[in-house]
């Protein structure tokens, strides 16, 4: 069944900001993976933090199911766990007090309101006296006082009630450890061998860690990396440029830095990744009340507006659509308040995302040239044709309004651009630069993107169908 109408126009068409949401027990079932595409969904996250090998699975097969029987595209993430690191087990209500002292150990046994098991290796190894340690999301804080083979004096800054198995943060602190778990090694032999299009890199600290990742996973899959540390921040640059997407993962760096540098951090990343021409996904948190409530606060409601008006490509729904009770009203608000922005940018171009710079590269100069040309003669579109999606790329960075069609003889680059901000991705099945024209003139007539007479601007290179060529412009009648 093909989707017609106003469906195929709302998530197709009318919205240029993407939709990310994560598959969990609340929305596994065929059914509702259906519903989610019609709603809106452009990529499937699979959190691999959750669930087993044999879930993500099943959840693959109902996707691709749902993708090909409805005659859609849709991309599939997934998310690795990464290095995240745990205290072991406490008794009930141990609470720790402000300027008291407390010991991280690696002795296995309960913990109480004096010490905890804290069995990694490599965090003792990495603090030095002055770091600080915080836990259970930043709740609880301690500064480190001493630190011998097989203990950490800290006092508490920070006291609280300690919880069995919380996570640790250590925000001034680069570990000296593999990005790659042994858990998530196995994740990716796994993942290498499904349909999926986009790997999530967690806990990114360096760029070492992103070129180790991509040297595995080779070009079986786009890398994404993570922003969540705030080492990370140093080498941003280099980590944006050696990955193939990047996400703005609010949730740790949120705890490990202050909480009013985030916003700022967020607008930077995006602009920097918006000039690589990466891919760029802002997460964590966007309408979490609607976890358990069938509508968001109204400051939700601004933070998603304000992801669309900086130029990210897509926003993330995280546990809102894994576990929450209302995903398919999450994910149908989400779509309206984008919608609703993007109007607005219509109408108040300078409230949307800023210009980039001019850059002499010809490939970026083709595309901002292909653009200009196409507003100056009142376009009904772009049609970008692209073996590797690079000149998609190029195209999307540029934000126009104008609805840009994305024409691949690759059925994973077509998934991939599920991705990227305004691109409508389709296959191409002809060969030749005239008979791909006509191609991209019968698909634009049969989903009434233009009608006969209508104007479209065709971005290629020559010779054609050669990757990396981008270097033609032709105006072309409906």
């Amino acid at each position: 069944m093909e989707r017609k109408g106003q469906i195929m126009k709302d998530s197709r068409v009318l919205r240029s900001t993407k939709i990310v949401a994560t598959i969990g027990t609340a929305t596994e079932e065929p059914k509702i993976i259906k519903s989610l595409i019609k709603t809106g969904v452009n990529v499937f996250r699979l959190n691999f933090s959750h669930g087993n090998q044999k879930d993500h699975l099943k959840r693959i097969s109902y996707i691709r199911s749902a993708e090909k029987e409805m005659d859609t595209n849709v991309a599939i993430l997934a998310d690795l766990q990464g290095p995240k690191f745990r205290v072991g087990v406490v008794k009930d209500e141990s609470q720790v007090i402000k300027g008291s002292n407390y010991i991280f150990d690696k002795d296995p046994k309960v913990g109480d309101f004096k010490r905890v098991n804290l069995p990694h290796d490599e965090i003792f190894r990495s603090l030095s006296i002055g770091s600080n340690i915080l836990m259970d999301d930043g709740k609880l804080q301690f500064k480190v006082k001493d630190i011998s083979k097989d203990e950490i004096k800290t006092e508490v800054l920070v006291g609280g009630i300690i919880k069995s198995n919380k996570g640790v943060n250590l925000p001034d602190v680069v570990l000296n450890t593999s990005p790659l778990t042994s858990k998530d090694i196995d994740d990716l032999k796994f993942i290498l061998n499904q349909e999926i299009d986009w790997i999530a890199l967690s806990f990114v600290q360096k760029l070492k860690d992103v070129e180790e990742v991509k040297k595995y996973i080779g070009d079986k899959a786009g890398v994404i990396a993570k922003i969540e540390k705030p080492s990370a921040l140093e080498e941003l640059n280099e980590i944006i440029e050696a990955c193939d997407g990047v996400m703005v993962a609010r949730g740790d760096l949120g705890v490990e830095l202050a909480p009013e540098e985030v916003p700022g951090i967020q607008k930077e990343i995006i602009l920097k990744s918006r000039q690589a021409g990466k891919p760029v996904i802002v997460a964590t948190q966007m309408l979490e009340s609607m976890i358990e409530a069938p509508s968001p606060t109204r400051a939700e409601a601004s933070d998603v507006a304000t992801a669309v008006f900086d130029g990210a490509d897509a926003v993330m729904l995280s546990a809102e659509t894994a576990v929450g009770s209302y995903p398919l009203e999450t994910v149908n608000i989400m779509d309206r308040i984008i919608k609703s922005a993007e109007n607005h940018i219509k109408i108040h171009p300078g409230d949307g995302p800023q210009n980039l710079k001019r850059e002499n590269f010809i490939y970026n100069a083709v595309s901002r040239s292909a653009v200009s040309l196409a507003e100056s003669v009142n376009a009904k579109a772009v049609v970008a044709f692209t073996a590797s999606g690079n000149t998609a790329y190029r195209m999307s960075r540029e934000r126009s309004n104008l609805l840009l069609v994305v024409m691949t003889p690759d059925i994973n680059v077509k998934r991939k651009l599920s991705l990227l901000w305004g691109a409508c991705p389709f296959f191409s099945k002809v060969q030749g630069y005239e008979a791909a024209i006509q191609e991209a003139r019968e698909i634009i007539k049969i989903k009434k993107f233009a009608k006969k007479g209508d104007t479209i601007v065709v971005v290629a290179g020559m010779p054609f169908g050669i990757s990396g060529s981008t270097n033609s412009i032709r105006v072309v009648e409906i």
